[in-house]
């Protein structure tokens, strides 16, 4: 089934499920899909607004240039999606406790969102930004950050010889986020 072009808006599909098929260039605005099941549906050049995804199944789920704004999205685990084409931008989103483990979202566009403790393991971020983002206790290991602007991020804690850095952004004050694991005192 092929949906486009199609405006959906405050709709709740926590408790009945959105039909499985293709959405092609629709909006959602104020929906609810926390703790649905999103399994199999594909997403291209959708615009997804004030909805809510948390605890979501992404089981196979396409996102392709898809435009995340001022979405609650707790506990997303990305790696299941499908990742042919995988492509997306987050604007003043929630996504404390998501997992973009070990997939590849180069060039991707965090701005003003928060992401606590999320997980970035073995993710391919290259020329990705995170623009006023706060990356309290994300988890950066074996991260590919090539190029990665964190010049306006805060509270990150990179250990540069664990992730791939060459060419990474970042402010003077955020420098102390390379150099927590050193334990040392640094003082201003």
């Amino acid at each position: 089934m092929l949906i486009e072009n199609q405006q959906f808006d405050k709709q709740d599909y926590s408790s009945t499920l959105l039909p499985k098929g293709e959405y092609e260039n629709c909006t959602f605005s104020n929906c609810n899909f926390s703790n649905s099941d999103l399994s199999g549906i594909k997403f291209s050049e959708c615009v997804f607004t004030n909805c809510n995804f948390s605890l979501c199944k992404v089981s196979n789920t396409a996102f392709r240039d898809i435009q995340f704004n001022d979405c609650k999205m707790l506990g997303l685990r990305f790696y299941d999606c499908n990742q042919f084409g995988l492509a997306f931008s987050f604007n003043n989103c929630n996504l404390n406790h998501t997992s973009f483990s070990q997939i590849k979202i180069k060039k991707t566009t965090f701005k003003n969102s928060q992401l606590h403790e999320t997980d970035f393991t073995e993710c391919d971020l290259s020329a990705s930004t995170f623009d006023n983002c706060d990356l309290l206790r994300a988890t950066f290991d074996g991260t590919q950050l090539e190029k990665v602007d964190f010049r306006t991020a805060s509270n990150y804690s990179i250990e540069p010889t664990a992730n791939r850095i060459k060419g990474a952004k970042f402010s003077l004050q955020g420098v102390v986020g390379l150099l927590d694991s050193y334990n040392i005192e640094i003082e201003y």
